[in-house]
């Protein structure tokens, strides 16, 4: 069945390889913009109200560790369960299971809280899974911030064994630039 393909969605979808791992699209961005005086947070000119993707992750990737100044709400669309790995403000860790199955602790959807550190990961080997991901403030690149081992083992060493898995080792040359 195609539907099970990552090929298919990635092709169908019009997906791209993003910076943290995986494959996403922008399918919208609200028109209306807002700067950091009317929030809490805060960051260079304004941005979009909300921003919204596609995002597909095989069992092959990984999301790395990353942090946005946003809150990035979560959405599963379809493939396999997706583990959300996150390191909150107060170094607290929380693993969030993004899938179908709610009588296994998965939900529909997950909040990211914005300044938290995060990445994902597919735990079923041959698979893939398929989100949505609406980020308020709008996503902005300016706002995305990646982390190797090293970075986040001097923070947090507690979490020794899932930032070994999900954080960059070393960030790659083209992505520092």
């Amino acid at each position: 069945m195609l539907t099970n393909n990552p090929e298919y969605w990635i092709s169908k979808l019009g997906l791209i390889a993003h910076p943290e791992g995986g494959y996403y699209r922008r399918t919208y961005q609200h028109e209306e913009k807002i700067s950091d005086q009317e929030l809490s947070v805060q960051f260079d000119g304004q941005r979009l109200l909300y921003t919204s993707i596609y995002f597909l992750l095989r069992s092959q990737d990984i999301s790395h560790f990353h942090r946005l100044k946003s809150d990035e709400l979560w959405y599963f669309h379809a493939g396999s369960p997706l583990t959300i790995h996150v390191i909150h403000e107060d170094g607290t860790y929380e693993e969030a299971k993004l899938g179908s199955n709610l009588e296994n602790n998965e939900t529909l959807q997950f909040l990211v809280p914005k300044n938290s550190i995060f990445g994902s990961s597919v735990m079923e080997q041959g698979t893939f899974s398929l989100v949505g991901c609406m980020v308020s403030p709008g996503f902005d690149f300016q706002d995305f911030e990646l982390f190797t081992q090293k970075d986040l083992l001097a923070l947090y060493p507690e979490h020794y064994e899932v930032i070994q898995k999900i954080a960059y080792e070393q960030i790659p040359v083209e992505l520092t630039v």
